[in-house]
């Protein structure tokens, strides 16, 4: 594979959106957009955050193999179509923001994938992080949470695992990541 397929995961609050967001921004990476069944949250965009479609369809596309990765958790479908990433590979590095499940399929279809597991400084920051969107109740809140403890038990098969302390920091340890993995592909 010519081009680098980078799948980022972690928990829920860890700010991988935020962090994703800025190498795309800054590095012109192409983001590969997920499909879901779940609704909007406000100031989200069809087509630009998410493709939402309706359950049906969802099923019609894992039926015919439609996604690289897909799951149902929380009550909604979340996946990663297919077409769209292998067509942005294409013309660039691409990345994923999806969970480790997700991350874990992903690299069985694409050995090349890294994976890289943005993790937390500690679980009250996480708590706080969470809490400070005000869009969830405690209860989900708290069932991310536990959901956390999982993911996080994942990192030893994830190529690299950085620590979101500060955002900017962690992007530029994502970017060295980057820089490592062309020079060793180079090679």
């Amino acid at each position: 594979m010519k081009n680098l397929l980078l799948i980022v995961s972690g928990p829920s609050g860890v700010g991988k959106g935020t962090v994703v967001k800025k190498l795309v921004e800054k590095d012109g990476i192409e983001l590969s957009i997920s499909c879901t069944t779940r609704a909007p949250r406000k100031g989200e965009v069809d087509g630009k955050h998410y493709f939402f479609i309706t359950k049906e369809k969802f099923e019609s596309m894992i039926e015919n193999n439609g996604f690289l990765e897909y799951d149902n958790h929380f009550d909604n479908y979340y996946g990663t179509p297919r077409e769209f990433v292998e067509e942005k590979l294409k013309t660039a590095d691409v990345i994923l923001e999806i969970d480790v499940e997700g991350g874990l399929q992903v690299k069985k279809s694409y050995p090349q994938a890294i994976l890289i597991m943005v993790a937390p400084p500690s679980r009250d920051e996480l708590l706080k992080r969470l809490r400070g969107r005000g869009t969830e109740s405690e209860d989900k809140i708290l069932s991310r949470v536990k959901r956390m403890d999982y993911e996080l038990s994942k990192e030893a098969v994830y190529d690299y695992v950085v620590i979101n302390d500060v955002i900017d920091k962690c992007v530029e340890r994502i970017e060295e990541i980057i820089v490592k993995e062309k020079e060793t592909r180079h090679d």
